[in-house]
């Protein structure tokens, strides 16, 4: 089973962002990504940042994956549960949608921010933040 975490954040509402990512077999990291994305909000880094684990994760399996995210927004808008109505975010929610069809099934879970894997992927782009080179 493969799973992804992802984390986006900005430094101000909007602000300079970034985002992480990792895709991993239940508690094996099998590859991690993060980047500066420019001027954004949180949300739009959200996104940007699942869009990007699923991009890795296809990589690794047209089958089931399991997407594991902090921010309740977007799990809420994935699920159906909350409407998208800022045009920003339902371009992204859109490109999701279309990656979703790389996979035969995939599940999106909400975890609270101290899960293992979330601390590894806000680490990611906290770096990126803070300018490491």
């Amino acid at each position: 089973m493969i799973y992804t975490n992802s984390d986006g954040g900005s430094r101000g509402n909007p602000g300079p962002a970034a985002i992480g990512a990792l895709v991993r077999n239940n508690d094996s990291i099998i590859e991690m990504h993060s980047e500066k994305i420019g001027k954004a909000t949180n949300n739009i880094a959200e996104y940007k940042a699942l869009i990007k684990a699923l991009e890795l994760a296809s990589k690794q399996t047209k089958d089931e994956v399991t997407c594991v995210l902090d921010s309740e927004l977007v799990v809420k808008q994935l699920l159906g549960e909350y409407q998208v109505h800022n045009q920003e975010l339902l371009k992204l929610f859109l490109q999701v949608q279309k990656l979703q069809e790389n996979f035969k099934k995939i599940k999106y879970v909400h975890v609270s921010r101290w899960d293992k894997f979330q601390q590894i992927v806000d680490n990611l782009l906290n770096m990126e933040m803070d300018g490491r080179d």
